[in-house]
């Protein structure tokens, strides 16, 4: 079962609520989190990221930076105002960008179950980051984004969601910046309970976002709770869930800094031994094809059928352009530790691959077709771990909008 729980969340008045809202803090540099926060003292970036307010040269991971987050979340309570709910509630939180629309339950989730693998992961995490965001969890006591989960879909908790966002206007319902529009309704209490009900039924979930935020949650907690293991708000986790058929993936794409030994020549006469090169479109159709900008010009890569007996993790493109091109013509073994490639998120297009190697600033790209959700539950529920930077789903939830005091 998936169980979830009601919490008292602190959250923006509804007029300040676009200027609050801030994109997740690691889909982010400092640099670019500086300018979506510049001229705007409300954003949660400010919180989130608060390196921005300080001299450029500051460790992010310094004392000065828990506590600057610390000081502007109190800041941001006035000055918002920031609201803290008078009980207990779920919300219904739905997201739009263009024909794209998923609506999710916003709630306290169990870190039990989290530990248990009723949440199931599908990636490894960085015991750096983890360090980062458990410190800010402990510093602020609270967690102030939520995690991304997605599950397969009941349609008890379809009705209930349905029946829940019209019963009532919405908290909150704002486009921002990027074009994604944000609706957020507090659940009537006479649904919550078919909701807590209707998720009994859900077997697990799966973390499509926010693996670091769900294992700082559950760091945290092991050192609130002591050795006596005393309940509190900690024993849960802030995220919200959406039906794993609504929701949007696009690829994690690849560039790499350089050739190695190779050239362009030689490292397009290397695939031509391997596969079926032609030239092609930046975005790739279907599963198998890989495109490639190399030397001014678009290719295709056609991978192939996989080999009989290949696990679904095996089956991915982005593992096949691993074991196939990266790792053997290019020598990038571990792409967690190589400094010779960078991921580019899919929403941010070809054009942005096709800038980063015009610029010099990488040797050739790569551009994937997307891992579907229905890979990455399947690869979950074999207990399978992805390679790193294997999805990005859009559009994203924002921070500040609901924060769970622990």
């Amino acid at each position: 079962m998936a169980a979830l729980v009601p919490f008292r969340a602190l959250r923006p008045a509804p007029a300040a609520a676009a200027r609050v809202a801030a994109v997740p803090y690691d889909v982010v540099s400092t640099e670019e989190a500086q300018a979506l926060a510049a001229g705007n003292p409300l954003s949660f970036l400010h919180v989130s990221r608060a390196e921005i307010d300080l001299p450029r040269d500051a460790n992010p991971y310094s004392d000065v930076v828990y506590a600057k987050a610390q000081a502007n979340l109190q800041r941001l309570k006035t000055d918002a105002p920031l609201i803290m709910e008078d009980a207990p509630s779920l919300y219904v939180y739905r997201l739009r960008m263009g024909a794209v629309s998923q609506t999710g339950v916003a709630a306290c989730y169990s870190l039990d179950e989290y530990e248990r693998d009723v949440i199931k992961k599908h990636e490894r995490t960085r015991r750096d980051k983890e360090d980062d965001r458990t410190r800010h969890v402990l510093e602020l006591r609270a967690q102030t984004g939520p995690v991304f989960l997605i599950h397969r879909g009941v349609a008890t908790i379809d009705q209930v969601v349905e029946h829940a966002a019209a019963a009532r206007p919405p908290l909150y319902d704002f486009t921002a910046t990027d074009g994604v529009q944000h609706t957020v309704w507090r659940v009537d209490p006479r649904d919550e309970s078919k909701l807590v009900e209707a998720f009994g039924t859900v077997p697990a979930l799966y973390i499509a976002d926010g693996h670091h935020r769900a294992a700082s949650a559950a760091r945290a907690r092991q050192q609130l709770r002591g050795a006596s293991g005393a309940p509190g708000e900690w024993d849960t986790v802030l995220a919200v869930a959406f039906p794993a058929a609504q929701v949007h993936v696009l690829p994690y794409n690849r560039v790499v800094k350089d050739l190695a030994t190779l050239t362009p020549e030689t490292l397009l006469q290397g695939l031509q031994q391997r596969f079926t090169v032609r030239d092609g479109s930046p975005t790739p159709e279907q599963r198998g094809d890989v495109g490639m900008f190399l030397d001014g010009r678009w290719h295709t890569i056609v991978l192939g059928e996989s080999p009989a007996g290949a696990t679904a993790m095996d089956r991915l493109d982005v593992s096949r352009l691993q074991d196939l091109v990266l790792g053997p013509l290019l020598g990038i073994g571990d792409v967690r530790t190589s400094k010779r490639i960078d991921f580019v998120g899919g929403v941010r297009g070809s054009a942005e691959l096709e800038k980063l190697v015009r610029s010099g600033r990488a040797a050739v790209a790569f551009s994937l077709y997307p891992v579907s959700a229905d890979d990455l539950m399947t690869i979950a529920d074999a207990g399978g771990i992805m390679p790193p930077k294997s999805t990005w789903f859009e559009p994203k939830l924002r921070d500040g909008l609901l924060s769970h005091l622990i």
